[in-house]
């Protein structure tokens, strides 16, 4: 059977002049949205949540944990009729807008989260609610990036919008660690009892985030409706289409078909690395608790350096030979990293993992806005989310059984091993829309 083509003549982001006023406020919602993602859900509210403050046991990180299980079910289930009808309607920054000012509420809501057990709930509901809203948020802001770039410089505005994302990361945990959480005495006099130094974050966490998120809002035009002025479709009818268009991708543009699976595969990958490293390194190669902020702000730089650099690279020889080098540069690493013992060792090669995450997750983003249309990025953007729920659970399952099987959390290594290998692998048949494009 031949392979279909890669996609429509059309598709990608229009040939226009790159508006660069429009590139600097769409990326500033990425360097905003450091304020959920690094402050609020991994280095400070999130382990705040799971802390003795809470309660005795682990109850903290196991509601957490459930709570996104079902946030993610919501997404995996909603994320690509929430795009479909952003594009239908014209509303793509409307729909931005109001899932970011919801997770800016849910976030300043974190303030009442005092340290006692009956708070703990009212916590966990308002990051898992805040989780799905902003991955509504993601799908809208994903799909304007073909609204921002151009065809030579997607992989460069992708790679400066997830650049832009942890370098904010990494000044905004600088700020707070300053500001209230290191030592006894903060600023404006916030004290640390009653954990009201870390609820005053969630407050500055919120301001930080409107703050970067209304130049996107104010400066980038909303795109142009996919539908006549005044068509109303169901939900039941946005379920139809959606149907409609899984198969359409399966008969005429098994290219993007197979990229929306191979991506889910090694995205989940990458992102254990993430998620389990803070956990590796305190367990296996003594990095101290306390350093585990300070390895987190050395991670986001390099992070940040290798978006910028991958998306420069990504324009001049396409999306897939970025992919597929960080993959294979993630995978000798962390061999290496298996192998090897010591803080020093784990802080290297640790940071030289982050270096090859940044130019995955840019290059996929652009890969995918290669492949879609204008008018219909928004429902592609949510299939993308979509399937990276619909395989979340590899990494955490194969990561749960090696440590099950081997009574040692080394070999949590080779389980992320295999996702990224299983990724590439189905990658590979994949065909890279840039060059595809040369031809």
């Amino acid at each position: 059977m031949s392979t279909p083509p890669v996609a429509s003549p059309d598709a990608g982001p229009l040939d226009r002049p790159l508006n660069r006023k429009h590139v600097t406020a769409w990326a500033l919602w990425d360097w905003g949205s450091a304020s959920f993602n690094a402050v609020m859900v991994t280095f400070v509210f999130g382990t705040y949540l799971a802390s003795d403050a809470f309660g005795p046991d682990d109850r903290g990180t196991q509601w957490l944990t459930a709570a996104n299980a079902i946030g993610g079910l919501v997404i995996a289930l909603t994320a690509p009729i929430i795009g479909q009808r952003a594009d239908a309607g014209g509303r793509r920054k409307l729909w931005l807008g109001l899932n970011t000012g919801v997770v800016i509420a849910l976030t300043a809501l974190c303030f009442l989260v005092t340290p006692e057990e009956s708070s703990l709930l009212l916590g966990v509901m308002l990051i898992a609610a805040g989780n799905v809203a902003f991955e509504f948020a993601g799908v809208n802001y994903n799909a304007m990036l073909l609204q921002v770039s151009t065809p030579k410089t997607i992989g460069k505005v992708s790679g400066l919008g997830w650049g832009a994302g942890y370098t904010g990361g990494i000044f905004l945990l600088l700020l707070l660690y300053v500001g209230f959480i290191a030592g006894d005495t903060h600023w404006f006099g916030v004290p640390n009892s009653d954990a009201l130094n870390i609820r005053v974050v969630a407050l500055f966490a919120a301001a930080w985030f409107l703050v970067f998120a209304l130049p996107v809002l104010l400066s980038v035009p909303e795109h142009r409706a996919s539908t006549p002025a005044g068509a109303r479709r169901s939900i039941l009818a946005s379920y139809r289409e959606l149907f409609r268009t899984i198969a359409g991708l399966w008969r005429h543009e098994r290219n993007t078909f197979w990229f929306l699976v191979s991506s889910a595969v090694f995205r989940d990958g990458v992102g254990a690395i993430f998620t389990y490293g803070a956990i590796l390194g305190t367990t296996v190669y003594g990095v101290a608790a306390a350093d585990v902020l300070i390895f987190g702000i050395a991670a986001n730089v390099v992070a940040a350096a290798g978006s910028f650099l991958g998306g420069w690279i990504d324009d001049r020889i396409g999306p897939k030979r970025v992919i597929m080098g960080s993959l294979v540069g993630l995978i000798v690493t962390a061999t290496i990293v298996f192998f090897l013992d010591g803080t020093t060792a784990f802080w290297v090669f640790g940071l030289t993992l982050c270096f090859f995450v940044g130019p995955v997750q840019s290059a996929s983003r652009s890969f995918l806005g290669r492949l879609t249309t204008e008018d219909r990025a928004g429902e592609i953007y949510g299939l993308y989310a979509t399937t990276g729920r619909a395989v979340s659970f590899l990494a955490p399952a194969l990561i749960s059984a090696a440590i099950t099987l081997t009574g040692d959390s080394r070999f949590m290594v080779p389980a992320i091993l295999l996702v990224l290998m299983a990724g590439m692998v189905l990658l590979i048949r994949v065909r890279d829309p840039k060059v595809d494009a040369a031809r």
